[in-house]
């Protein structure tokens, strides 16, 4: 499964477990209660697409 910003962070983390790290990295709660990856970062003040090309490249080392 290709994981987005529309997808939950729970979803990152079921699908592709080397994203907690990223997440704890961010300070991103992973039991964000299925809020989607973008409006986690948001509510945040963190800016999605650098969560996302960060996730993009964990994931895609493992």
């Amino acid at each position: 499964m290709e994981c987005g910003l529309e997808d939950s962070v729970v979803d990152w983390v079921l699908e592709h477990p080397a994203a907690l790290m990223v997440f704890e990295q961010f300070g991103i709660d992973a039991t964000c209660a299925g809020k989607s990856l973008e409006y986690v970062c948001r509510q945040a003040g963190i800016d999605p697409a650098v969560v996302l090309a960060e996730l993009r490249r964990v994931v895609g080392a493992v």
